[in-house]
């Protein structure tokens, strides 16, 4: 998690809303990514899209069965799709997101019966420093 909060705050030093991610597999780092969507013009460009995206690349694969997911913030709908269709498996997030989060919270996307892939899940792993660094950076944006 500490590489993922690296990441989230190189992200908030952009001007981006600070969330990290990384893709460890064999207990390796292989893809770290930060938040883009603003940098890059891209809605999708979520922490989670970019690392899966960087992780499938470099091991030269669409499925990461064998990988985990470390990301700062609960995933949204959108990510937590992505997270299915990588097959990764495990999700390790820190901060729970009420408003966005599709995990614990709003769909429970890994819940529903249409879902065809749930992978482990463990949620509030580095939530504090991650919850901190996302309200600093909205109360400095008031």
């Amino acid at each position: 998690m500490r590489a993922a909060l690296a990441a989230a705050h190189a992200a908030a030093a952009d001007g981006e809303v600070p969330v990290g991610a990384v893709v460890t597999c064999g207990g390796r780092i292989v893809a770290s990514a930060a938040n883009a969507p603003r940098g890059l013009n891209d809605p999708t460009a979520h922490a989670e899209i970019r690392v899966i995206r960087e992780a499938a690349r470099t091991l030269g694969r669409d499925r990461l069965e064998d990988c985990d997911l470390w990301v700062t913030l609960e995933p949204c709908a959108m990510c937590a799709g992505a997270i299915a269709h990588a097959r990764i498996a495990r999700l390790y997030y820190g901060a729970p997101d009420a408003k966005g989060g599709a995990v614990e919270h709003g769909p429970r996307f890994f819940s529903q019966p249409t879902c065809h892939h749930r992978p482990e899940i463990y949620g509030g792993i580095g939530e504090g420093e991650a919850a901190a660094l996302l309200r600093d950076f909205f109360r400095d944006r008031r």
